[in-house]
Protein backbone atom coordinates (compact mmCIF):
# COMPACT_ATOMS: atom_id res chain seq x y z
CA UNK A 1 0.00 0.00 0.00
CA UNK A 2 1.66 3.14 -1.19
CA UNK A 3 -0.43 6.28 -0.89
CA UNK A 4 -2.33 7.92 1.91
CA UNK A 5 -5.47 7.71 -0.23
CA UNK A 6 -5.06 3.93 -0.52
CA UNK A 7 -4.56 3.61 3.23
CA UNK A 8 -7.68 5.66 3.95
CA UNK A 9 -9.59 3.64 1.37
CA UNK A 10 -8.66 0.34 3.05
CA UNK A 11 -9.73 1.63 6.42
CA UNK A 12 -12.92 3.13 5.01
CA UNK A 13 -13.81 -0.24 3.49
CA UNK A 14 -13.25 -1.86 6.88
CA UNK A 15 -15.45 0.73 8.61
CA UNK A 16 -18.25 0.16 6.09
CA UNK A 17 -17.94 -3.60 6.60
CA UNK A 18 -17.92 -3.28 10.41
CA UNK A 19 -21.26 -1.49 10.32
CA UNK A 20 -22.97 -3.82 7.81
CA UNK A 21 -24.87 -5.50 10.66
CA UNK A 22 -26.18 -2.12 11.83
CA UNK A 23 -23.99 -1.99 14.93
CA UNK A 24 -20.36 -1.11 15.64
CA UNK A 25 -19.19 -3.19 18.60
CA UNK A 26 -16.48 -1.72 20.85
CA UNK A 27 -14.09 -4.54 19.90
CA UNK A 28 -14.64 -3.75 16.23
CA UNK A 29 -13.94 -0.08 16.89
CA UNK A 30 -10.78 -0.95 18.83
CA UNK A 31 -9.61 -3.24 16.03
CA UNK A 32 -10.21 -0.51 13.47
CA UNK A 33 -8.26 1.94 15.62
CA UNK A 34 -5.31 -0.47 15.73
CA UNK A 35 -5.36 -0.82 11.95
CA UNK A 36 -5.49 2.98 11.60
CA UNK A 37 -2.48 3.29 13.89
CA UNK A 38 -0.57 0.69 11.85
CA UNK A 39 -1.42 2.57 8.65
CA UNK A 40 -0.25 5.87 10.13
CA UNK A 41 -3.70 7.46 10.10
CA UNK A 42 -4.22 10.09 12.78
CA UNK A 43 -6.97 9.76 15.37
CA UNK A 44 -8.78 12.82 13.99
CA UNK A 45 -8.67 11.44 10.45
CA UNK A 46 -9.81 8.03 11.74
CA UNK A 47 -12.87 9.60 13.39
CA UNK A 48 -13.61 11.57 10.22
CA UNK A 49 -13.70 8.38 8.13
CA UNK A 50 -16.89 7.34 9.93
CA UNK A 51 -18.65 10.27 8.20
CA UNK A 52 -17.39 9.65 4.66
CA UNK A 53 -18.98 7.66 1.87
CA UNK A 54 -16.15 7.46 -0.64
CA UNK A 55 -15.96 4.45 -2.94
CA UNK A 56 -12.89 2.37 -2.01
CA UNK A 57 -9.89 2.37 -4.35
CA UNK A 58 -9.28 -0.99 -6.06
CA UNK A 59 -6.29 -2.87 -4.68
CA UNK A 60 -3.97 -3.94 -7.49
CA UNK A 61 -1.71 -6.48 -5.77
CA UNK A 62 -3.22 -9.90 -5.06
CA UNK A 63 -1.19 -10.18 -1.86
CA UNK A 64 -2.65 -6.90 -0.63
CA UNK A 65 -6.19 -8.03 -1.59
CA UNK A 66 -5.72 -11.26 0.38
CA UNK A 67 -4.34 -9.24 3.29
CA UNK A 68 -7.35 -6.88 3.21
CA UNK A 69 -9.76 -9.82 2.99
CA UNK A 70 -8.10 -11.35 6.07
CA UNK A 71 -8.34 -8.04 7.96
CA UNK A 72 -12.05 -7.93 7.16
CA UNK A 73 -12.47 -11.54 8.27
CA UNK A 74 -10.71 -10.80 11.57
CA UNK A 75 -12.94 -7.78 12.01
CA UNK A 76 -15.99 -9.96 11.37
CA UNK A 77 -14.92 -12.30 14.20
CA UNK A 78 -13.69 -9.76 16.75
CA UNK A 79 -17.08 -9.03 18.33
CA UNK A 80 -17.69 -12.74 18.91
CA UNK A 81 -20.91 -12.75 16.84
CA UNK A 82 -21.03 -13.93 13.24
CA UNK A 83 -23.94 -12.19 11.52
CA UNK A 84 -25.36 -13.60 8.29
CA UNK A 85 -25.16 -10.12 6.73
CA UNK A 86 -21.43 -9.97 7.52
CA UNK A 87 -20.87 -13.42 6.01
CA UNK A 88 -22.66 -12.47 2.80
CA UNK A 89 -20.98 -9.06 2.65
CA UNK A 90 -17.45 -10.43 3.07
CA UNK A 91 -18.02 -12.92 0.26
CA UNK A 92 -19.32 -10.15 -2.01
CA UNK A 93 -16.35 -7.92 -1.16
CA UNK A 94 -13.94 -10.80 -1.85
CA UNK A 95 -15.58 -11.41 -5.23
CA UNK A 96 -15.32 -7.71 -6.08
CA UNK A 97 -11.63 -7.91 -5.14
CA UNK A 98 -11.22 -10.75 -7.63
CA UNK A 99 -10.49 -13.40 -5.00
CA UNK A 100 -11.43 -17.03 -5.56
CA UNK A 101 -14.71 -17.80 -3.78
CA UNK A 102 -13.79 -21.37 -2.86
CA UNK A 103 -10.55 -20.13 -1.25
CA UNK A 104 -12.55 -17.45 0.58
CA UNK A 105 -14.98 -20.03 1.91
CA UNK A 106 -12.14 -22.33 3.02
CA UNK A 107 -10.44 -19.52 4.92
CA UNK A 108 -13.69 -18.44 6.58
CA UNK A 109 -14.41 -22.03 7.62
CA UNK A 110 -10.89 -22.42 9.05
CA UNK A 111 -11.27 -19.17 10.96
CA UNK A 112 -14.56 -20.38 12.46
CA UNK A 113 -12.79 -23.42 13.87
CA UNK A 114 -9.56 -21.72 14.95
CA UNK A 115 -9.01 -20.27 18.42
CA UNK A 116 -9.46 -16.49 18.21
CA UNK A 117 -10.21 -16.92 14.47
CA UNK A 118 -6.51 -16.58 13.66
CA UNK A 119 -4.86 -18.74 11.04
CA UNK A 120 -1.24 -19.00 10.03
CA UNK A 121 -0.39 -16.41 7.34
CA UNK A 122 1.55 -19.01 5.35
CA UNK A 123 -1.53 -21.27 5.28
CA UNK A 124 -3.67 -18.31 4.25
CA UNK A 125 -1.45 -17.53 1.28
CA UNK A 126 -1.17 -21.21 0.32
CA UNK A 127 -4.96 -21.51 0.13
CA UNK A 128 -5.17 -18.65 -2.33
CA UNK A 129 -2.11 -19.78 -4.31
CA UNK A 130 -3.57 -23.29 -4.74
CA UNK A 131 -6.22 -21.72 -6.95
CA UNK A 132 -3.55 -20.65 -9.47
CA UNK A 133 -2.44 -24.23 -10.18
Amino acid sequence: MNTEAEKRSLLLEMIMFATVDGHLHKREHDFLQLVALELGISDAEFKDLFHQEIKPIAIKSELQRVNQFYRLALLMHCDGVLHEREFKAIQQIALEMGLNLSAVKRVLEMMKKAPNAIINPVVLLEIFQEQHN
